[in-house]
């Protein structure tokens, strides 16, 4: 497929952002991955794989790694993939080299813990003027890496959706679009609370019935919060909703439901996160979207319960047997109801 943009940079040397940037390298897209530090861009390029977030996949010739802003300058698609909590501070630090015509693409799954806040409100924020998109979906970073079959989303309101599709579509990544940015965004953050309960069920062996019921209530649960801030309830059921909520819970790669085990077999959230070594948006989401649904009026009974478990020390047992003990309703109660 020929190239989208006459050059693509990815912001974050993180697992996905490695991925991405190999993905359109792959894809004939020229790239170039932006690293933190001149040391981490040296090491990158001279061994031409990331051994420590994605061992094993080699990068290809149209990839390239460098810590210098200034390869921001000939970029049309700028792909920001950096933990939610350093989104702000990594653009505004970059706002002088992001060209004005530049299409910045999100692929950060979180909201802002202090003001809730969605990815692409803190893009516009601190790169006023330029055409923003997002990109969620089941999208494990291995995965994607080996070139397993598997589809995304793109979501934009202002930017042109094909040469985005162009750009990310290949014959092992089928490219979906929408225009429903925030509902793309809305479940790619809240499935990662979610899976962090999905991950607490198996391990305390409670099995696949447990699971799928928690699975379904998480997913409405989302789509309440989502609904709440604007979203269209049936993104929820696509590729950012159910489809990305599924890989995440089942998967032994994903991040958020491996946090959900460590926690259940009695670590503590600190110890848990150190233990995984990289960031699980999830435990910074819960309380974003615990905020978000007290201001909203939103019923989240699985995203509370997971607040005590991971905040206030409640046991993971004791949250689960409260979510059981719940006065039953019958199941098409309405969006806004648990």
């Amino acid at each position: 497929m020929a190239q989208a943009y006459q050059s693509a940079v990815v912001v974050g040397a993180t697992a996905w952002g490695t991925t991405l940037a190999v993905h359109l390298a792959r894809n004939e897209q020229p790239t170039t991955l932006l690293a933190r530090t001149p040391e981490e861009a040296t090491t990158l390029q001279a061994a031409r794989s990331n051994e420590r977030r994605l061992p094993g996949v080699m990068f290809p010739g149209l990839l390239v790694v460098s810590h210098e802003p200034a390869v921001l300058a000939e970029a049309g698609l700028v792909c920001f993939v950096v933990p939610s909590r350093t989104l702000e501070a990594n653009a505004a630090a970059l706002a002088d080299h992001v060209p004005a015509d530049a299409v910045l693409l999100s692929a950060v799954k979180g909201i802002e813990a202090s003001t809730g806040r969605r990815m692409s409100e803190i893009l516009r924020g601190a790169l006023p003027g330029r055409a923003v998109a997002v990109l969620s979906g089941p999208n494990l970073s291995r995965e994607v890496a080996a070139g397993l079959p598997g589809s995304t989303v793109i979501a934009s309101e202002d930017a042109d959706l094909d040469p985005l599709r162009n750009a990310f579509h290949s014959p092992s990544l089928r490219v979906y679009t929408s225009e429903d940015v925030v509902g793309v965004e809305m479940g790619g953050a809240l499935k990662n609370v979610v899976a962090i309960a999905a991950g607490m069920v198996d391990s305390l062996g409670f099995g696949n019935n447990a699971k799928g019921a928690m699975l379904a209530r998480g997913l409405a649960e989302m789509t309440r919060l989502g609904v709440a801030v604007g979203a269209d309830p049936l993104t929820f059921q696509g590729l950012a909703g159910m489809g990305d909520l599924v890989a995440s819970s089942y998967s032994p790669l994903a991040r958020n439901r491996r946090l959900g085990e460590l926690v259940a077999a009695g670590a503590s959230l600190e110890a848990a996160l150190e233990t995984l070594g990289e960031t699980a948006e999830g435990a910074t989401t819960i309380e974003a979207a615990r905020a978000l649904a007290a201001r909203l009026g939103v019923d989240m009974p699985i995203t509370d319960g997971l607040h005590r478990v991971l905040y206030e020390g409640q046991p993971p047992l004791r949250a689960i047997e409260e979510l059981m003990a719940r006065e039953p309703r019958a199941e098409r109660s309405g969006l806004r109801q648990s």
